[in-house]
């Protein structure tokens, strides 16, 4: 039973450890959703993220169909602050888009990014930070799950980056080629039980005619320490293309620094139609250091050996007192 207890103590200390600051002790991957998290790596964190997906769409009354498969990506960076991250992300598509309209299909192959994004990442306001009074309670597992409405207060993050497209990409409207901005806020809710629950507000291509505005909505539930699920939503809106898009899927922690994880995603309409499988991992290489911390002693790392020349001064005194009682 004392094992039982200890271990339950444990798990809670490094769930609430892993909350209050930027760099954790296992791999905080954004997949396998699309949402970012308002959290960076950490310092001296490099993070790779990878997947492939198939591609399957059909539009009933254009009366035409996608299929093929596509690569995902993003490399993330922390580095000066805790708070900062820089991140790579990219998606490459390869697919034939089959008109019907013919009385023989006329297939056409495609390929090209339809993203590639170079960003940064700030974290504006942490309310987990410094919270002394949200210490977890080591005798008590059911007191450490119940709701707290401080936790309906949200970390909250910004993102700006830039979009690279290529001219004449299939999966961009007629106007975007060059370089365009794209800027986000993400917030971010960790609460009691392994709860988590992230959101995305996003504008993507400012400038271009077919500027879309974006949410996505993410909620995680960790039922183990190895094991979690997922579910999705995610909008988009633009002239060029709108539609909503939901997840669900899970990963596995492999190990503190790699994870595994697999998707679906679908829609509810049929112009077009999505129906696509996602698998992918995630790996990071963690070179994060801890700052040294000034406790307010005032020390220099020689507090122990003036400690111990104190107590070797008072232990003279006593000896010479006790000659003179002789």
């Amino acid at each position: 039973m004392r094992t039982l207890k200890s271990f339950f103590s444990l798990l809670i200390l490094l769930s609430f450890s892993s909350v209050y600051a930027q760099y954790t002790e296992v791999i905080n991957s954004n997949r396998p959703g699309v949402s970012k998290s308002a959290f960076s790596v950490g310092t001296g964190v490099v993070q790779l993220e990878a997947g492939a997906f198939t591609v399957n769409e059909e539009h009933v009354p254009l009366n035409y169909e996608v299929n093929g498969f596509g690569l995902d990506f993003a490399i993330r960076y922390g580095l000066l602050f805790e708070e900062l991250e820089l991140s790579l992300d990219g998606v490459y598509q390869n697919d034939t888009f089959t008109n019907n309209n013919a009385v023989i299909p006329v297939e056409d192959p495609r390929s090209n990014m339809k993203n590639f994004t170079l960003g940064a990442k700030y974290l504006i306001y942490d309310p987990y930070k410094n919270a002394e009074e949200a210490k977890p309670n080591l005798y008590s597992y059911h007191a450490n799950r119940k709701f707290q409405w401080k936790s309906l207060i949200p970390a909250v993050s910004i993102y700006a980056g830039a979009n690279f497209d290529t001219k004449d990409n299939p999966y961009t409207a007629p106007d975007v080629e060059g370089v365009s901005p794209k800027i986000m806020v993400a917030t971010q809710n960790n609460f009691n039980g392994g709860w988590v629950f992230v959101m995305n507000l996003i504008k993507d291509r400012i400038g271009s005619e077919f500027s879309d505005f974006q949410y996505i909505l993410t909620l995680t539930h960790s039922f183990t320490p190895q094991w979690v699920i997922f579910g999705e939503a995610q909008g988009i809106k633009s002239d060029f293309y709108a539609d909503n898009i939901f997840r669900f899927g899970g990963a596995y922690l492999w190990t503190r620094d790699f994870q595994l994880d697999a998707n679906i995603a679908f829609n509810t309409k049929d112009t077009p139609s999505v129906f696509n499988i996602a698998f992918g991992a995630s790996y990071r290489l963690d070179f994060h250091q801890d700052k040294k911390i000034d406790n307010g002693n005032g020390n220099d790392g020689n507090f122990k050996k003036k400690r111990k020349k104190k107590k070797k001064k008072k232990e003279e005194k006593v000896k010479v007192l006790d000659g003179f009682d002789n």
